[in-house]
């Protein structure tokens, strides 16, 4: 469903199908967003750096200064929001829920979470070494 349609039914549904929906555009768009990210990204870091509009107002803040590593933790972070709608539109639906299904999807989650914060420990201790730091 798009933007559109959800318009057009939206005085139509009750409020968990209504949730839902908001919910699943939330989702799509989280997903574009990583395939945006990932593409610019991927090109400017592997390929050739993308100067159109430099200093325009409506560039991103992140393009051109993105590194991999940056880029590692905006993917986690994109797919622990992605994780986190699912799960949250799978509670919606709390009657048809499988409990078994349930609780690996949790634990995937929860892996998602765990990985993102390793990374981001990763980078703090790169980050304090590179600059010469000490690691205490």
């Amino acid at each position: 469903m798009n933007v559109v349609d959800f318009v057009m039914i939206m005085s139509t549904l009750d409020y968990d199908e209504w949730i839902i929906q908001i919910l699943e555009l939330l989702d799509l768009s989280l997903l574009a967003n990583l395939v945006l990210l990932v593409a610019f990204s991927g090109y400017e870091n592997f390929v050739s750096k993308i100067d159109v509009a430099q200093d325009h107002v409506d560039r991103p803040s992140w393009m051109g200064s993105l590194d991999f590593s940056g880029l590692k933790l905006k993917i986690i972070g994109s797919i622990v929001a992605i994780s986190l709608v699912e799960l949250l539109q799978d509670f919606l639906h709390a009657g048809s829920l499988d409990p078994h299904m349930e609780f690996w999807r949790i634990a995937l989650h929860l892996t998602f979470v765990f990985t993102g914060l390793v990374f981001a420990g990763m980078e703090v201790l790169a980050d304090k070494r590179h600059e010469g730091g000490d690691l205490d």
